[in-house]
């Protein structure tokens, strides 16, 4: 069945045009919206389908959805202004910054192992609520205090969510302002972009509502009958504050109480626009502002962690900088040097300096393993630049 797709691409670039509607064909309940900007102007700009499956509202250009780990390449782009501005230094303990956070023997952790997934907290040994995750003090409180999962220096683990609160917390010990406030002043509001991490309750209504293919249903099923401790589940769940898919019917982050709660580790929420432009600035001037300089992303997106985590999983395995992404088999970019993030169920958001391209890729429809979506449409450009 074929979605009637909107908005325009330039010429030349009409691949971009087939691969976008390809990936919204024959999903009905799907709906998504693409925008890639290159050297700081547009040439793509589409969207398609459903944003809400139960009453048949579209998806306009100005939907914004939740974007899940998305988030944590936008907060990492804060930390790296931060670092660029003198204000933060990757090598330097994270109890510099939180004194608190020296407790059970991480004294010696440093901002850079927070970022790269090394700081021995990839989940909390405490099961946690969803009262708990709304409230920053309390998660920020329990991982100051925990004792790492694994010895520290010995590898690295995916933090799914507490990355956001890690980042987070340094970011506001460093500026004095939530990391919330401090990517509206720094980013959003300067770029006049619709990106919000804690959505502000009079556009309650705005996001898409999400929902989850039966195959990435089945796939955490399974993950859920292994054995405790299970640390990569509960990075999802928490304990008891989220249904590992990160959604249901109506709670997870389709949740008016999630989408406006600050969590820095999966719960932004953007339209592919603003997700597209923001990266554009990283690497070019855009809309009238560069985000972070040349010098500022080679050390940013060096290698940190790569290879097989410390709790096991299959290949291929992502690469990580200082919370960047970057290009690996696990998420292919545009090549060598770009760096961004994606997010589960599909959403899609990088910067290529060389190209100087922003990429933003947004949908509501979660997919697993089997997604092809982004891929193809990354692949299209690749073909194209």
């Amino acid at each position: 069945m074929s979605v009637t797709i909107h908005g325009n691409v330039k010429p030349g670039f009409e691949p971009i045009a087939e691969a976008f509607e390809n990936a919204l064909a024959d999903r009905p309940q799907m709906g998504a919206s693409l925008h890639i900007v290159r050297g700081g102007e547009t040439v793509a700009d589409l969207w398609g389908g459903v944003a809400d499956a139960r009453n048949g509202r579209l998806w306009e250009k100005d939907t914004p959805t939740t974007i899940f780990s998305c988030t944590k390449g936008l907060v990492s782009i804060l930390a790296a202004r931060l670092v660029e501005e003198g204000r933060l230094d990757y090598k330097a303990p994270v109890a510099h910054y939180w004194p608190e956070f020296a407790a059970a023997g991480k004294e010696n952790v440093t901002v850079g192992d927070a970022l790269s997934h090394r700081a021995g907290l990839s989940a909390p040994r405490a099961d946690l609520s969803e009262d708990d995750i709304v409230n920053w003090d309390r998660v920020a409180e329990v991982l100051a205090a925990q004792e790492p999962l694994w010895p520290l220096g010995s590898g690295y683990q995916y933090h799914a969510l507490t990355h956001g609160w890690l980042a987070g917390e340094i970011i506001r010990r460093v500026t004095g302002k939530s990391v919330g406030a401090y990517f509206h002043e720094l980013i959003t509001a300067p770029l006049g972009v619709d990106a919000w991490i804690g959505l502000p309750d009079a556009l309650a209504e705005r996001p898409a509502h999400i929902r989850v293919s039966q195959p990435l249903i089945d796939l955490w099923a399974e993950e859920a009958k292994k054995p405790a401790p299970n640390w990569p589940y509960k990075a999802m769940t928490l304990g008891s504050a989220l249904p590992v898919d990160l959604v249901s019917e109506t709670g997870g982050f389709n949740a008016p109480r999630i989408r406006a709660a600050e969590i820095p580790g999966a719960g932004g929420i953007a339209t592919a626009e603003a997700l597209a432009t923001m990266w554009s600035a990283t690497v070019t001037p855009t809309r009238g502002m560069r985000l972070l300089s040349d010098e500022t992303i080679a050390t940013a997106t060096k290698v940190q962690s790569q290879g097989q985590p410390v709790f096991g999983g299959e290949p291929p395995y992502s690469r990580w900088g200082y919370g960047f992404q970057l290009d690996s088999e696990a998420r292919r970019y545009l090549g060598e040097g770009c760096f961004g993030h994606d997010g589960a169920g599909g959403q899609v958001g990088f910067a290529d300096p060389q190209r100087q391209i922003g990429f933003g890729f947004v949908t509501n429809w979660m997919m697993g393993p089997e997604d092809q979506r982004a891929t193809s449409i990354i692949e299209a450009l690749r073909q194209l630049v």
